[in-house]
Parts: C-alpha cells; structure tokens; sequence
C-alpha cells in the first residue's frame, strides 16, 4: 500500500471508530469494560472506575468527551487497553499548530502525515512522550508511551512502549528516524514493545502498562527508568506498582529489567512478584520516585536523576550516582540532595524543584550557560534555569501557553540542542503523536537563580497566539478533517523561518 493510501486508511478508521456508537476488539483474551466511557486513540472504552469521566493516559491528559460508545472487550499482551490508553476528542490529523512568537512546531515526528512515515515503516499511527538521550554511539534514542498501529486490527496493534533512533545532525529541518527494534515475523514493519513489567499478572490486571520516563547512556550501554501503572485516577493522576531501571547491551532491541533499582510504590505489594524476584524493600519515600528525568556525566563523574512521584502534582528530587555499571545498577551507590549536602539515605531528599512537576527534562544549555528544567504544568510548557542540577531553581518562563494549547504534555529536549535555539518535542492528546518543536534562546531572559519571579504568560502579553492547524500537502481531505483548519483572524505568520546551517 503506498504511502498516501495508507494514511488515508488509517484516517479513515481512525474517524469512523470515533463516530461509531459501540467498539468491539476481539482478542484471544479480553476483559470486559464499563459502558457509557469513551476515549483512547482508536475511540475504545475504558477507564475502569471513573466511566465516562475519563481518565489521564500515558501521561496525557482529560477533555470534553465527545461522542458515545458503548461496552467492548479490550485487552493487551501486557495489559487492559481500556486503562492503559490516554483520553483524546479527536483523531490524530497530523496537524501542525502555527504559533507566533518564540516557539514553533516544525513537523510531525509520528503519525499521518509525519515525513517518518510512521504508520507505513513502523506501525505507528499514534503515540506519545519521546523521551531522548545520546547513546553514545552516534544517535539519538527515543522512547515512547502507549503506542497503537491500525485501529482495525484486533487490539488496535497496541503496546505498552516502542523505541525509535535518529542520527540526524540537522535539527533545524526536523527529525529524521533511521530504525526501530521490529517485531520478527510474520509481523512486517512492527515496532516492537521493548520494556515488558515484571509482574505476573492475568491479563487486563493491576499492571496496565510500563512506560518508560527517563534514558541515559553510560559506557556503552542504555538506561532506561520505567513505571509500571497501576491504576489511572482523577485527571492528571494515577498510581504505579513500582518504578525500575531496565538495561539494553544491543543499542535498544532488547532490555532486562535491572531487579535491584525496583522502586516498590505499594506496601504490601499485592499481587506479589513472581518466584525469583525479590525486589528491594519497599520504602515510603519510594513514591517521590516513580518518574525520572537523568542528566549525563558532564565531567564530575557522576549520572544526576531527578525523582518525581506519579501523576502531575509532584516536587522534584534529586539523586546522583557514579557513572559506572555497576553503580548505575546498585541503590546503595545513590545519594539524595538534602538541600545543602549529599546523604545516602532517600528519606533525607528535599525537592529541588517545588510541586507542581510533570513529565520533566533537564540538561545543560550551552547558549544561555545554565541547567535547563522542562516540564509541564496546569499553565502550560515551562522552563528554569539553575546553575547546578541542584539549584537553586529560578522562576519559570512559559514556552507555550496553556492557553494557546490546551492539550499539550510532555516536553522533552533534544540532546544535541546547541546553540540559539532549543530542539524539543511535544504530545498533545487532541491528536495523540509527537510533535518536532522549536524555541529561539535568544528570545528568553538568561535568569539567574536568585531571580524567583515566573515570567508572564505570553499568550497573556500577546506574544503567543495559535493561528492555525497545517494538514501535511499529502494527507488526503476528509469531510471531518478540512486540509486547513482556520482560527480567528490574527496577523499572518510565515509557515518557517530561515535559520542558520547547523554544523
């Protein structure tokens, strides 16, 4: 199937499983799910307690429910479906948001309409996060949230994780993906689930989904923190069994998951691991490190992970260890900021980074000469500037308004960002596929870290405001999904802008 008629199928689909009035995925083992509930990339029902009030996904986030459907049956290799997929209104058109101001959306990095071509070579029609780090070998590793593939299919393709790699060098043009870890045949061009859970549950039980949070490199092999969701709560909430470090010695095709870096977040555990895994004891600070975001040695000799606890209304923690192996995979070899020195026991970690905290980034920049913290909070994208991981934090300068795009989550910074402007992608659940983003350095105040004051909102102040929805020139006009989709007249912006050759 070429190129353009695959997208079109996938649209196609992807509008009609919206719009129908009941869904039915057959699997050789399902699990019933509440009717009245709506929701998920393909329109399938879920979110087990709450009905129809929805749910937060993969670190996505709640809307309006649109639409109607009724009871199916879902379920997955690795979990429920129905709990494990976010919440969206809309299928994902692969349209670009066009922005005044700082910020710009480049392309679509997933989905229809990405240059990737995604849906075609890896069977990914809709994802989220894309976490990033150097593996040291000349690439960039990319890990994603819940996936799905073709909504006809018996499950919608779904799975927990999938891993891409890029060894483009010119960011200014977008993100060109060489490969993914494939699934072997009979399955053709199938990214893979690369992190499998650690416990031995029946099908559609309390380990929904394992979605990777944070990566890094360390002598030649990948790190990789996941957490393993448990159940999804109220918007922007949910609870996890445990958060762990998987290990891959093949440049991302297979992973073990590293027992002794088990992060027990459920005391007792109930249902226990399996014979042959004993995980370290559980600890209740082991909450406040559910989710991760590391930053590389940089010449000290030491890996910093910042700790944040599930869901999206946490402060941030730090931790550091030796860049070594073995350290790296020993919980004893980490120490915890205490906010004036290092201690190696977690319950002395004092936050770093004051509540509310979501989906965090943090690496060095050197354009501005600081650390650079991204996250996600009820406003919108964020940033702070520290000279040290351990801060002092400064105020936050908002990147892209709530405002202007309601439905964003989970910025992510591009490794080899140097320079005037600052690479990063974002997910937002009303198209449910990452987006190739882009701010302009020179455009934000170099803020010292005495300087506690947020900066205004620039959709407040003017400087931001979303003209419009781009359809990609190839993606085939439906009658649900105009090739344009126009907002109020503003001042008109230049689809790109010329930037300097990067070397």
């Amino acid at each position: 199937m070429g190129r353009t008629q695959s997208v079109r199928a996938v649209k196609r689909s992807w509008t009609a499983v919206l719009s129908a009035s009941a869904v039915t995925v057959g699997l050789s083992v399902a699990m019933a799910t509440p009717a009245g509930a709506v929701g998920g990339p393909c329109g399938q029902s879920g979110g087990g307690s709450l009905g129809s009030s929805g749910s937060s996904g993969s670190s996505g986030s709640t809307g309006t429910l649109i639409g109607s459907l009724g009871s199916g049956s879902l379920g997955s290799a690795t979990g429920s479906l129905a709990n494990s997929l976010p919440w969206i209104i809309g299928s994902p058109d692969g349209a670009l948001p066009v922005l005044t101001g700082r910020t710009k959306a480049i392309e679509m990095v997933t989905g229809p309409g990405s240059p990737n071509e995604s849906i075609e070579k890896y069977s990914v029609s809709g994802t989220d996060l894309g976490i990033m780090w150097d593996n040291g070998q000349g690439q960039v590793l990319m890990a994603f949230g819940d996936t799905v593939g073709d909504c006809d299919e018996p499950g919608t393709q779904w799975r927990s994780n999938a891993l891409f790699r890029s060894s483009d060098t010119t960011l200014s043009d977008g993100m060109r993906i060489d490969s993914s870890p494939l699934a072997p045949p009979p399955a053709v061009n199938f990214s893979k689930q690369v992190i499998d859970g650690l416990l031995n549950l029946p099908l559609g039980s309390l380990e929904f989904t394992v979605i990777p949070t944070a990566g890094v490199e360390v002598d030649g092999v990948q790190y990789v923190r996941f957490m393993s969701v448990r159940s999804w709560g109220a918007p922007g909430e949910w609870m996890t069994n445990y958060s762990a470090i998987a290990r891959s010695d093949d440049n991302g095709d297979t992973w073990d998951v590293v027992v002794p870096t088990v992060r027990v977040n459920l005391d007792p555990m109930d249902p226990e691991f399996p014979d042959g895994i004993v995980p370290p004891a559980f600890s209740s600070h082991n909450e406040n490190w559910q989710m991760s975001a590391f930053v590389p040695d940089r010449g000290d000799g030491f890996v910093y992970e910042f700790g944040t606890p599930s869901g999206r209304s946490g402060s941030a923690r730090l931790a550091r260890v030796p860049a070594t192996l073995d350290a790296m995979e020993d919980p004893t070899k980490y120490e915890y900021w205490t906010g004036t020195d290092w201690s190696s026991t977690i319950a002395d970690a004092e936050p770093v980074i004051k509540a509310p905290v979501s989906e965090l980034s943090v690496q060095w920049n050197d354009y501005l000469g600081k650390y650079i913290a991204m996250y996600t909070d009820v406003g919108g994208l964020k940033i702070r500037q520290a000279d040290h991981p351990w801060g002092p934090w400064s105020g936050t300068e908002t990147l892209i308004s709530a405002i202007t795009l309601p439905s964003l989550y989970g910025g992510f910074m591009h490794p080899w960002a140097t320079g005037q402007y600052l690479y990063f992608v974002l997910t937002t659940w009303d198209r449910y596929n990452v987006i190739y983003m882009r701010t302009d350095l020179s455009r934000v105040d170099r803020m010292k870290s005495a300087e506690q004051v947020d900066r205004p909102d620039p959709a407040q102040t003017g400087e931001q405001k979303l003209l419009r929805f781009d359809m990609p020139e190839d993606l085939p006009e439906t009658e649900d999904s105009p090739e344009t989709e126009d907002l109020p007249e503003t001042e008109d912006l230049p689809e790109t802008e010329d930037l300097p050759e990067e070397e």
